[in-house]
């Protein structure tokens, strides 16, 4: 009989999350398209402040990440006492799970929401519970026919990843309206910076107006720094004090700090990079419709793209023998669909010339 160390019951019925592929074969100059990273790369001020930090590598960071929370107050006009930041916005996702919910709970989520909230949820013992999306959109209706006594936790991710796809403050008002106030309201905005649609709101006033929502952000996306693992929330002070109590007391590290606060701070190049996306969004649309393929409509700095029946994966090994990485997402329950991140210029029609070439072969 083995006596090998047992994992907590549910562990090894998790399936590890995979990210994009970042490499392609041998010799191939490598344009990477699948994971949602800025293609103008992070702020020259952030690259400054990241380079100062290396002076102080010797030194603990503050532990209460202050200059950060501050830097995101300012930008954001929100109460600096009730933000709080972590190692990317996976790690809150991570504490609020831990936090609140435990086995014989349930964490909800629509049908295509981000991998995590599975696994999360799977660690911490509780049952995650999908809902029905309505044409790739979140479906209020259906999230809120699914709530039981035991959900405690509602993850939407607005606009949604993969599919682009977000929901009005009006219905995100409404979901919240329909939950029971032992519910929290998880508003997943890692994509928050790029929507400019007159209905969109990252969440903010629900936060401010009520004791059971929160909104966690990312800098992994707009601010081009993935690989700093930097993220923050925003929530009601009675969630920030149980987040605080979970978390570790440098979980943010010095560098991270002083990178994050510099590149919140650079509003002009955030505002560049939300430019860059706008129109390049649409014009990858608009060319990867004309060749008929189907560009859902996004939100995001990305594109989810349907292929006839079958040929998703030809597609994606096509483009991979150009160097052009994209991400596959069967695993989202999409086995037809492409998600390609929107690139610098050359980037971009490089992959309309390819799949142009691989729908003709």
């Amino acid at each position: 009989m083995s006596q090998l160390p047992k994992p907590n019951a549910g562990i090894l019925d998790i399936a590890p999350y995979v990210g994009g592929k970042s490499k392609a074969a041998p010799g191939v100059k490598v344009v990477k398209l699948s994971s949602n990273e800025s293609p103008l790369g992070p702020s020259p001020k952030a690259l400054a402040a990241f380079t100062e930090s290396a002076k102080y590598l010797h030194r603990y960071p503050d532990g209460n990440s202050q200059k950060l929370r501050e830097a995101i107050s300012q930008v954001h006009k929100l109460p600096v006492e009730q933000i709080i930041c972590g190692a990317g916005s996976d790690e809150l996702i991570q504490f609020l799970v831990s936090a609140y919910a435990g086995v014989g709970d349930e964490v909800l989520y629509p049908e295509h929401g981000f991998l995590m909230y599975k696994i999360y949820a799977q660690s911490r013992g509780a049952t995650p519970v999908t809902a029905p999306e309505k044409n790739l959109t979140t479906d209020v209706d259906a999230l809120l026919a699914a709530v039981t006594e035991r959900t405690k936790i509602v993850f939407v991710a607005n606009p949604n990843n993969p599919t682009g796809s977000y929901i009005s403050s009006s219905e995100m008002a409404r979901l919240q309206k329909g939950l029971p106030p032992h519910v929290i309201l998880a508003i997943d905005g890692a994509y928050a910076e790029f929507p400019e649609h007159a209905d969109y709101s990252d969440g903010h006033e629900l936060v401010a107006s009520t004791e059971n929502t929160i909104m966690l952000r990312t800098f992994s996306k707009i601010y081009g720094l993935g690989g700093m693992r930097i993220g923050w929330a925003y929530a009601p002070a009675n969630i920030i004090d149980v987040l605080n109590r979970v978390r570790g007391p440098f979980n943010v590290s010095g560098a991270a700090i002083e990178t994050g606060a510099a590149a919140m701070l650079d509003t002009e190049f955030t505002a560049a990079a939300i430019a860059h996306n706008t129109k390049w969004l649409a014009w990858l649309s608009a060319e990867l419709s004309a060749l008929g393929l189907t560009a859902y409509p996004s939100a995001g700095n990305f594109l989810l793209v349907g292929f006839p029946s079958g040929k998703a994966k030809n597609a994606s090994a096509f483009l991979m023998e150009r160097g052009l990485i994209v991400r596959e997402v069967a695993n989202y329950g999409l086995p037809d669909c492409l998600r390609i991140t929107i690139g610098l210029e050359e980037d971009n029609k490089a992959v309309v010339a390819t799949l142009k070439d691989f729908l003709a072969s």
